[in-house]
Parts: structure tokens; C-alpha cells; sequence
């Protein structure tokens, strides 16, 4: 909001209260009264558009998997329990890294939609853990594992500088421009409250990119996918490249250079862009597993024919 001249940032982005042609002149209204973004150019808006699409790969790419399992009823043996925890744990980090490191606002709103799809997709797998009646030990082990993972994430909520302070910003035009006066070779010094974001943000990457390696080592050892839902990877791929090139596009802050921007968007982009690889190599099971299911099912057929 205008305060004294000068504009201050809430939870979820800058504030639109204030004189919107002065603030961000070119810009559009609607991305700036919706989400709190100054998009002046086709490179901004570019970037806004991407945004929202892998809000949207993500906010549908859930629901392939709650089909199979229902369908199934097996996902408690098709999905890797440490997959869904490391994820969990990894989009926490990006949530509470996205705010205290000062990332762009849709990067925060599509971090809260992660966190809610996870805990949606745990539940399910604990109700489906339970009903199958697993072994005891097994049973207990997972649940100590989900009962770490949620205190972890709860506990992010009381770190320094997620109270109700509000970051003041200049109130001049803070368009993300890719040209000005200022040394644009300079790194953009980290803020103690950024330096806390960045750390996290690195911890939610890390996690992002271990989280799928139990899931494909339960591909393999299974030999078989069956039970997971290919098109969960399928819009979850689409989703982080439409995510990183949002990131990628968005015109830097002024006086701020490409090399600065990058780094401070750093963790994100390897989160993203990182675990698009992983998943490509996760698709490939797909294909190799339904191709040898395919061989199987063509080997016990032919004798049938011949006779």
C-alpha cells in the first residue's frame, strides 16, 4: 500500500493499492489488480501467461493418479512412500523460500497449491496403506515417516521473518527493465530475510530431485508402473517447463542485471528444470515396462495360435 510515498510488498506480492498509471505505466491492469505484477512488454506478459498455464498442468496433473488409484486400489505398492514424503517436503521448502526470498508472486501461489495437491495425495495413500493392511512394522515405519514430514513443514511456519512485517519498496516505477544507468554486471546483494529464503529454497531443489529417485527404483524393482498414473509425470513435465520458462522470461527488477536475477532465482530453476529431467527418465520406464508387458502377453498368446 502507499505509504509516504513508497509502496510496500505483502505475503503474496506488491500491494495495488495506489496510483497504478504512475506506479507501472504500460503495464497491464489486470495482471497488476489480479496478481500484483507490473507486465509491460511481451516478455512480461509472456511470462505470465506461462505461469498461469503451469499452475494449471499442476492443479489437474493430481487427478490422472486419484483416478488410477481408485481404479487400481494399489497405490500404496505403485507409488514410492518416499517419493510423495521427499515431494512433500520439497514443495514445503518452495513455499516458505518462494516468500522469504522475495520470488515472484505466482512462483508463491503455485508453491501453496503444491503443498495442498501433496497432502491430498498422502491422505490417499495412507487410506489405501491402511485399507490393504500392509505389515505392522511397515505400516509404522511410513507413519513415523508422514508424522516427520508434517512436523517439519508445520515448524517452517514459526522461522524468522515469517510474521506480519511488510518489506518497504520505493514507490518509483519497478518495472522488471532489462536496461539501466546502474552497474548491471553487479550481483544484487542477499537481505539476512533472503538469505534465509535462498537456503530454503536450496533445500526444497535438493529434495525435488531426490524425491524421484525411490520412485524409480520402485519402477524397477516392480518391473511394472502399473498403478501409477503416467499422465501425473506427463502434466507434472509440462507444468515445470512452462514454470522455469516463466521464471526465465520475467524481465529482471531495474537496476538489476541478468546474471543477478539468475542467481537469486537459482534454487527455483534448478528445482524445476532439474526434476524435468528425472521425470523424462521416469517416462522412459513407462515405455520400457508396457513395451516388455507387450512381449509377455504376445510370448503366451502365440502357442495358442500355432496349435
Amino acid at each position: 500500500m502507499m505509504r509516504d510515498g513508497v509502496l510496500s510488498r505483502g505475503v503474496f506480492g506488491v500491494s495495488t493499492t495506489g496510483n497504478f498509471s504512475s506506479i507501472c505505466p504500460n503495464g497491464s491492469q489486470w495482471v497488476w489488480e489480479g496478481l500484483g505484477e507490473c507486465a509491460q512488454d511481451g516478455r512480461d506478459m509472456a511470462s505470465i501467461y506461462l505461469g498461469l498455464l503451469s499452475i494449471l498442468c499442476f492443479m489437474v496433473s493430481s487427478l490422472p493418479q486419484y483416478y488410477s488409484s481408485c481404479k487400481t486400489g494399489n497405490m500404496d505398492s505403485a507409488l514410492s512412500i518416499w517419493f510423495l514424503l521427499l515431494w512433500l517436503g520439497g514443495d514445503s521448502c518452495n513455499l516458505v523460500g518462494s516468500f522469504l526470498a522475495d520470488q515472484l508472486p505466482l512462483q508463491t501461489y503455485t508453491a501453496g497449491y503444491y503443498v495442498i495437491a501433496d497432502l491430498m495425495m498422502l491422505a490417499l495413500y495412507v487410506y489405501y496403506m491402511t485399507k490393504n493392511r500392509m505389515r505392522q512394522g511397515r505400516v509404522v515405519l511410513r507413519v513415523v515417516g508422514v508424522a516427520c514430514v508434517l512436523g517439519f513443514t508445520s515448524s517452517l511456519v514459526h522461522l524468522p521473518g515469517l510474521g506480519a512485517q511488510q518489506e518497504v519498496i520505493p514507490s518509483e516505477f519497478r518495472s522488471r527493465a532489462l536496461l539501466s544507468t546502474s552497474d548491471l554486471s553487479a550481483i544484487k546483494a542477499f537481505t539476512p530475510k533472503e538469505i534465509i529464503g535462498f537456503s530454503i529454497g536450496s533445500v526444497s531443489s535438493v529434495l525435488y530431485l531426490c524425491s524421484r529417485i525411490p520412485q524409480m527404483y520402485t519402477n524397477f524393482k516392480r518391473k511394472s508402473t502399473e498403478g501409477v498414473s503416467y499422465f501425473l509425470f506427463a502434466l507434472v513435465i509440462l507444468g515445470n517447463t512452462t514454470y522455469g520458462l516463466s521464471v526465465l522470461l520475467k524481465n529482471p527488477d531495474e537496476g538489476q542485471g541478468e546474471k543477478s536475477y539468475m542467481i537469486h532465482h537459482l534454487p527455483w530453476l534448478i528445482g524445476s528444470l532439474g526434476t524435468l529431467s528425472l521425470d523424462i527418465l521416469i517416462s522412459f520406464q513407462f515405455l520400457i515396462y508396457r513395451k516388455a508387458k507387450e512381449d509377455v502377453g504376445t510370448g503366451e498368446t502365440t502357442p495358442l495360435i500355432g496349435s
